[in-house]
């Protein structure tokens, strides 16, 4: 059967779900996304449309019904988000979509609780997930909040989607608090800046990025589960705005891990892409998830640079009807997004090892693909593979300074 994929997003998200495509079955897919960018741009396996409005609920319902008018004969239109926003849009809007695009993703309340974090949580209490001890900061409370007396704490955003739109001088996607003077002055400048959700204060686990991992899963519109990949962080991002992203991920597996996040998925009745984030608690040697993101990760090509083309089974479910036993992934391959000499400088010294073993077995960047180069491609990649050797020393070294003051 042909098909057309249709990627909402322009990102790095958008290029890892492209380029997996490609891969599998050499077909060229749509991006739709609000603005170009350099991941997407001058691509030959992609069509990229942007729409200034396309975030508007008004304007993403009239470009996705004018595509689908004009698309629709060409195959059956395989639709795929890569950011929040888009799939809140789908979630919100599915009997619309439906009749045009096929899809497999949750209801929209179940999206609604489970990317609100203080609902996930509570979801996570009630089907025995390990989380971080967490408090609660608001618009109404944070002026005589009990602070806390134990240093240091986690900080971040509950409304991801409200705070992405935000812009103001210290800005962080997550903040590290070393004292209630920092929290007080890191909550009244969110505030201050217009953020009007709530906040999440988390107890910090030790460790460095390296005690990161995350998990993806693909759960079939049978309700079976069908896909899982675990990747151990190697390196993750250390400007201040984007704390919290990967950088050099290392496919593996744990079957413990597949067992309780594969049972969890079942027993919520969840549908679609589940990407998790998570850290190794070496006080009570537990696994702690901090979210759940209701699509593959920013960083999903990792899967398919490990070995396992998550995309494979979204088609197979959706446009090969086929239904597939689950695949536990194990095998290990190494997904970068910075220059390899960085991550051999800056990764944690007891990980040094694994790092080097797989540089010299071969690595995958996502934008660079031997079936989609050119002039402009090859400047974007070594653009950034550069990028990363200039600002680590800043920044990298700024955050490791502030850890062991």
């Amino acid at each position: 059967m042909s098909f057309v994929p249709v990627i909402l997003g322009t990102d790095i998200n958008a290029y890892g779900v492209a380029r997996s495509l490609h891969e599998a079955y050499g077909i060229k897919s749509y991006a739709i996304g609000r603005k170009p960018l350099r991941y997407t741009r001058k691509s030959k396996i992609l069509h990229v449309e942007t729409y200034g409005d396309f975030y508007t609920d008004q304007g993403f319902l009239r470009v996705m019904e004018d595509f689908a008018q004009t698309h629709k004969k060409e195959g059956t239109l395989l639709l795929i988000s890569c950011s929040d926003e888009y799939t809140s849009l789908i979630t919100k809007y599915k009997d619309r979509l439906a009749k045009d695009y096929v899809f497999n993703y949750i209801d929209h309340a179940l999206q609604e609780r489970l990317e609100n974090k203080l609902d996930f949580y509570e979801i996570c209490e009630d089907y025995g997930l390990d989380y971080p001890k967490t408090q609660i900061i608001s618009l109404d409370n944070y002026q005589n909040f009990n602070w806390p007396s134990h240093y240091p704490l986690g900080l971040k955003a509950n409304d991801s989607i409200e705070y992405v739109h935000l812009d103001f001088d210290g800005k962080k996607k997550f903040y590290k608090i070393h004292s209630q003077e920092d929290l007080e002055e890191t909550v009244q400048l969110i505030y201050g800046a217009g953020y009007q959700g709530e906040l999440i204060l988390q107890d910090y686990i030790p460790g460095d990025s390296s005690a990161m991992f995350v998990l993806n899963a693909y759960v079939d519109s049978q309700g079976e589960v069908t896909m899982m990949c675990l990747g151990k962080c190697l390196l993750d991002e250390c400007l201040p705005t984007e704390i919290g992203n990967y950088n050099a991920l290392l496919t593996l597996g744990d079957q413990a891990i597949y067992d309780q996040y594969e049972s969890f998925l079942k027993r919520i009745g969840y549908r679609g892409f589940a990407n998790f984030d998570l850290k190794y608690d070496e006080r009570d040697g537990k696994y702690k998830v901090f979210e759940i993101n209701i699509r593959q990760g920013r960083s999903s090509y990792y899967m398919t640079a490990g070995g396992c083309n998550f995309m494979t089974y979204y088609v197979a479910d959706l446009i090969e009807n086929k239904r597939l036993k689950t695949h536990y992934h194990f095998d290990q391959g190494l997904w970068l997004y910075v220059d390899p000499a960085v991550l051999r400088k800056y990764v944690n010294p007891k990980d040094k090892d694994l790092a080097l073993t797989h540089l010299r077995r071969g690595y995958s960047f996502t934008q660079w693909y031997e079936k989609d180069q050119s002039l402009a491609r090859f400047m974007d990649y070594w653009r950034r593979r550069l990028s990363t050797r200039k600002y680590y020393p800043i920044y990298q070294e700024k955050r490791q300074e502030e850890d062991q003051a």
